[in-house]
C-alpha cells in the first residue's frame, strides 16, 4: 500500500508542476519595425489599443495589432496595458463602433504573423511572447 501511495504522490506532484507551468505565461514583448525611433510609455501603447491615440511620439502614424480572443497573451496583455478584462473591451469597442468614433486593432493570430507584419511596416506595433523576439523587431515595452 505504501508503494501506491507513492506513486499517487508522486503523480499528483507532477500534474501540479505541469499545471502550474502551464498557467505561467511569459513575458509579453510588445515590439515596433526597428527603424521606429518612438519612445512608447505604457500609456502611450495603452492609447493606441484603446484608439485614443492613432500616432506614436514621433508624429508617425500607429497601427494596433491585436491577438485572438481567449489567448493567454491578450488577457495578461489587456490587464497590463488597458486594464480591462476582455469583456470590457468587447463593450468599450461596440460602443465606439456603434457611434462610429473608432475602429478596433486588427486581430492577428500567431506571433509569427505579428512579427511579419511588423518587420514589413514601420506603422505598425504589436505584442507577442517576449521569447518570440528576433532582430526583424524592435521591442518597446516589455509587461
Amino acid at each position: 500500500m505504501n508503494s501506491i501511495f507513492t506513486s499517487t504522490a508522486k503523480l499528483a506532484v507532477l500534474m501540479i508542476a505541469m499545471l502550474g507551468s502551464s498557467i505561467t505565461l511569459a513575458e509579453i514583448a510588445v515590439i515596433v519595425h526597428p527603424a521606429n525611433d518612438s519612445s512608447l510609455q505604457a500609456d502611450d501603447i495603452a492609447k493606441l489599443y484603446l484608439g485614443k491615440s492613432k500616432k506614436f511620439s514621433n508624429g508617425q502614424s500607429a497601427i494596433a495589432l491585436d491577438r485572438g480572443e481567449g489567448t493567454e497573451l491578450r488577457v495578461k496583455f489587456l490587464e497590463s496595458t488597458v486594464g480591462k478584462d476582455e469583456s470590457q473591451m468587447k463593450s468599450y469597442w461596440s460602443r465606439l463602433i456603434f457611434t462610429g468614433k473608432g475602429i478596433p486593432p486588427k486581430v492577428v493570430e500567431t506571433d509569427a504573423e505579428v512579427k511579419e507584419l511588423v518587420s514589413r511596416n514601420p506603422d505598425t506595433i504589436g505584442y507577442i511572447d517576449a521569447g518570440a523576439v528576433d532582430d526583424t523587431v524592435k521591442v518597446v515595452a516589455t509587461f
